[in-house]
């Protein structure tokens, strides 16, 4: 039967990767002519033609070859005799006939919701497995064993798919799962792009892996749109970025940028984290007003009059340059009063405001200039006087004085190493929130110190001045806007503005580049302002108020989908409800899905997990396990301080290597011994690829092991005021296997865990 069953298949998907093969040559041979004609030269029309073309090549090339792994992976065969074969992609043959169906098609979709209780017009789904191009396993859900064929039924092999993929070792990396998405998982990744979704999961639930299909899924429905704008990922921290790494390039998407929370800012890669203290001033949002009003404490006016000395004379003696006479311009304090508060009310950005402050002192420094020298000063004169003045070293020194040109980086750093400066910009803090805010001058950047750059940053705006006039600025933007005029007409005369493939926008922008081609999602990485189609925050109960700002400023249109867990918040500043962070933006405009299937941890370590949960927040339920592991979870006595402490715990993280094989096992430990315990266990690379990974609780969060052990569950309960939720996200990380190691009396949650010796 078996062997049957796997040569029909095998026939089927032979063919399915030759015709991709042969696609793939089309494509690349199609790209190889589009560079051979870029070399003949040609129009300037005609180059933006050759550029539109091999771009879109090169796009569904990469598609292409990223999805190489398990191209075809289910079948359906429906009641009217129709078989459909389901995989990464959409493959037609050579008579336009469709040999493999998208898996985010209607048509796919039922592989996906139909259950023995509502098959529709299934009778039956089976599931392909490959290993490379081989077919190596097969299993099957009959929904009408009447309906199918004598054939059929001869061939019908297998198990759930779900729980095959289940009990493979983990890889260090997380897969895929379009092969088994479930029902529920399958509402979150098909739900419309507009507003708000909330997916609420427990551990192991799938809300990570579904949000990133539905990332897939959004733009293979709405390519027109975010394959222009892009799709951004927000993750708790980097080592969270790397896990999730290879899922979308394995559907074929690449307009995705992965980004945790430290790294939302251009030019900072932030890992470090406050303590518990200062994590919740800095994610309050009043420190939007704090960045405010130090920003407005460095735009001054002098105590008095401002007094500038300038240079009116110079000659040369002996080869060098020294100074004759000098005269000391005058500007009243009321006229650097009024330069200041025009420059406020103007409602531009700090940064940009400044040119308009500098022009009227500079007016104000000419003006009395002219008075002194008893001469006339009209527009002309003005105009030569100001950029005469500018030129002088005092003039800028007096303006970057009163109006100084800031940095982010800058202005948050010197708010945060200064109690001055604190005590003036934040009143409304108490004394306390002040002294945890404040920081010795150049410490690193933190986590939490991302959003208030942001902040910063958007106060401050572009320097559009640095000494450049105004007028090459405007001529630049004029040249732009003309490129993109003739850019737009290229996309008429081509037919691509009609089919929404390309907008003028990122055509001239490619012209005008001279350097490698940038993709959607690099140039979106670098550009702080860059507006995103659709953005996904996981783990989104650990953001902050503050952080919130910065996500949204990122997806004006408020296409997201928010990813998490409150009874998993750790953050002292993270979410208590979904309501508190969201409505201040989308409110009566979100929409919530919940999960509440636990596919990963086995049913005796959510037992456990219940346990902690019931005793940290008991109005929240946790999700139901499904399958059963076969091994109990157990607490072993450890003392890692005494002088066999760490040959002890290096011997019970061997034995559960020894169990779980090629798995993956972590060590999960209060954030103060972690030095101490990762120095037992040397690697080489990433941790993610260690056979023993080492880490906090915030560093395991949304990750997955074959087995896990937790170290001192006392010290992790102890640490923060949300401690208990940490340890329930630790004892929640493994898939097969959970030891908690300990010196104290285990903690009253954890009392059904099996009590062994070492």
């Amino acid at each position: 039967m078996l062997a049957e069953a796997l040569r029909i298949e095998q026939a089927h998907v032979t063919r399915l990767y030759d015709r991709l093969d042969a696609v793939r040559e089309e494509t690349a041979a199609a790209l190889r002519a589009e560079h051979a004609r870029g070399e003949m030269g040609g129009t300037h029309q005609a180059r933006f033609e050759r550029e539109v073309a091999a771009d879109e090549h090169a796009r569904r090339l990469a598609r292409l070859f990223g999805v190489e792994r398990d191209l075809c992976f289910g079948r359906i065969d429906e009641a009217d005799g129709e078989t459909l074969y389901i995989g990464r992609i959409g493959l037609r043959d050579d008579d336009r006939e469709i040999i493999l169906t998208d898996w985010r098609a209607p048509a796919a979709r039922p592989f996906y919701t139909a259950t023995p209780a509502s098959p529709g017009s299934l009778v039956r789904r089976r599931h392909l497995h490959l290993r490379e191009r081989t077919v190596v396993g097969l299993d099957d859900e009959v929904f009408d064993l009447e309906r199918l064929s004598e054939s059929d039924r001869r061939t019908l092999v297998g198990e759930a798919a779900l729980l095959v993929a289940l009990r493979r070792g983990r890889t260090g990396r997380m897969n895929d799962v379009v092969a088994t998405i479930q029902t529920e998982q399958d509402r979150v990744i098909r739900s419309g792009l507009a507003g708000a979704l909330v997916v609420q999961g427990g551990p192991g639930t799938g809300k990570t892996v579904a949000a990133l299909h539905r990332a897939a899924f959004l733009l293979y429905t709405h390519r027109a749109v975010l394959e222009r704008r892009g799709v951004l990922v927000v993750g708790p921290n980097p080592l969270f970025s790397r896990y999730i790494g290879q899922v979308l390039p394995s559907l074929g998407e690449t307009d995705v940028v992965l980004s945790s929370l430290g790294e939302l800012y251009p030019g900072v890669r932030a890992t470090a984290t406050d303590t518990p203290a200062t994590a919740v001033v800095k994610g309050d949002p009043r420190m939007a007003g704090v960045v405010a009003a130090a920003l407005r404490d460095r735009q001054r006016v002098p105590d008095g009059d401002l007094e500038v000395a300038i240079v009116v004379r110079t000659s040369v003696r002996d080869g060098v340059e020294v100074v004759v006479e000098r005269m000391t311009l005058t500007v009243d304090h009321d006229t650097c009063v009024r330069a200041r508060d025009r420059a406020r009310t103007s409602r531009h950005p700090h940064n940009v405001a400044r040119r308009l402050f500098m022009m009227d002192i500079l007016k104000a420094l000419a003006v009395d200039e002219a008075v002194r020298l008893d001469a006339s000063l009209e527009e002309e004169d003005l105009r030569h006087a100001r950029k005469a003045l500018w030129s002088q070293p005092a003039v800028r020194d007096a303006v970057d004085a009163l109006w100084p040109l800031l940095t982010p980086e800058r202005l948050i750093a010197d708010l945060l190493a200064s109690p001055a400066a604190l005590h003036s910009a934040a009143p409304d803090l108490t004394e306390d929130e002040r002294a945890a805010l404040l920081r010795p001058p150049g410490a690193p950047w933190t986590v939490g110190d991302v959003p208030l750059l942001d902040e910063a940053a958007e106060l401050l705006g572009e320097d559009e001045d640095a000494g450049t006039p105004a007028e090459a600025a405007r001529a630049a933007e004029e040249e732009r806007e003309a490129e993109e005029r003739y850019a737009r007409g290229v996309l008429e005369f081509t037919g691509l503005l009609e089919d929404r493939m390309m907008v003028a926008g990122a055509l001239a922008e490619r012209h005008r580049d001279t350097g490698p081609a940038v993709t959607t999602a690099e140039r979106a990485r670098r550009d702080r302002r860059w507006a995103y189609g659709h953005v996904i925050v996981d783990e989104a109960q650990e953001l902050s108020a503050m952080a919130w700002r910065a996500v949204m400023r990122r997806i004006p249109a408020r296409s997201l989908t928010v990813v998490g867990d409150i009874a998993q918040t750790g953050s002292a500043a993270g979410a208590r409800s979904w309501g508190e962070m969201l409505d201040p933006y989308v409110k009566g405009r979100w929409r919530q899905e919940h999960l509440a299937v636990n596919y990963r941890t086995p049913m005796e370590i959510m037992r456990v997990a219940a346990d902690v949960l019931r005793a940290v927040a008991p109005g929240q339920e946790p999700p139901e396990s499904v399958r059963e592991g076969g091994s109990a979870p157990r607490a072993v006595p450890l003392d890692p301080d005494a002088p066999d402490g760490p040959a002890a715990l290096k011997a019970v993280v061997e034995g559960e290597l020894a169990e779980i094989g090629e798995g993956r096992l972590a060590v999960i430990v209060p954030d103060a011994r972690y030095d101490r315990i990762a120095a037992l266990f040397p690697r080489d690379g990433d941790v993610l690829d260690a056979p023993v990974a080492v880490l906090t609780v915030t560093a395991s969060k949304g990750l997955e092991f074959d087995a896990v052990v937790v170290v001192e569950p006392d010290e992790i309960l102890t640490r923060t005021p949300m401690g208990g939720h940490d340890l329930y996200v630790a004892i929640t990380r493994a898939t097969r296997r959970l030891t908690v190691t300990h010196r104290k009396d285990l903690p009253p949650m954890l009392s059904r865990l099996e009590r062994h010796r070492p």
